[in-house]
């Protein structure tokens, strides 16, 4: 009874950040955002860091990716990756809401958001999207682009091992034709500019693999804006 007592009182207070712990604060503090989502140079197509005025990393120019651009807020270490656990993996949907606008301060977001046609959330297997309960994707994207997002369009066919637990070379297996474009609506792609958006990105295996089916329903560019990118493939 008591620790109920402690819990609402609690819900009432002014929130703290989450990473330095000021008081009041929104979840994540202006000062934490300027401090740890600096912009670094990253290649326009995988979003992995280059050097100062180099436009795409060595390997996107020898295989040039099925994406037209790539588009990260941060990188996926501490305080991010903490922040993506207990946004995906404890339940904590508010979340959405303080990660889409770190992405949003993100240089070229802004107007690949206006650009689009359509922002597509990366699909969750319905096995995955019951026991976690949301799918993390959309609701960033719903918080990005609300009237542009767009749910139903690009499916997942089917359910598969998370690509967490799989090395590279797996990652790239396990995605073969999971993605598909609703086929009574592949019509609404044909010319159109897509942005699709996911919460981190590792290999690039899955963006890639769904990216491949918009082009194939005609897609005519692809962004992918993820909220946070490992550096180490």
């Amino acid at each position: 009874m008591f620790r109920a007592l402690i819990e609402r009182a609690s819900r009432r207070l002014p929130a703290r950040c989450a990473i330095c712990h000021a008081w009041p604060s929104q979840v994540v503090c202006n000062a934490c955002v300027a401090r740890f989502a600096q912009p670094v140079p990253r290649c326009a197509t995988c979003a992995l860091p280059v050097p100062a005025n180099v436009h795409q990393c060595g390997a996107c120019l020898k295989e040039p990716p099925p994406l037209d651009v790539c588009l990260a807020a941060v990188a996926y270490r501490w305080p991010w990756a903490d922040c993506v656990t207990q946004f995906k993996f404890a339940g904590q949907p508010g979340w959405a809401g303080a990660l889409a606008t770190v992405m949003r301060s993100t240089p070229w977001v802004e107007p690949a958001l206006e650009q689009a046609d359509r922002v597509l959330p990366m699909p969750l297997a319905r096995e995955r999207l019951a026991e976690r309960g949301f799918n993390q994707a959309l609701l960033l994207a719903q918080h990005l682009a609300p009237r542009r997002t767009d749910a139903r369009l690009l499916l997942r066919t089917r359910h598969t091992p998370a690509q967490s637990e799989l090395k590279r070379a797996e990652r790239l297996r396990n995605v073969q034709g999971v993605f598909a474009v609703e086929p009574l609506r592949a019509h609404e792609l044909r010319d159109r500019r897509v942005v699709l958006v996911d919460d981190v990105m590792t290999s690039g295996a899955s963006l890639h693999a769904a990216s491949l089916a918009l082009r194939q329903a005609g897609a005519a560019h692809i962004t992918a804006l993820v909220f946070a990118r490992t550096e180490v493939v």
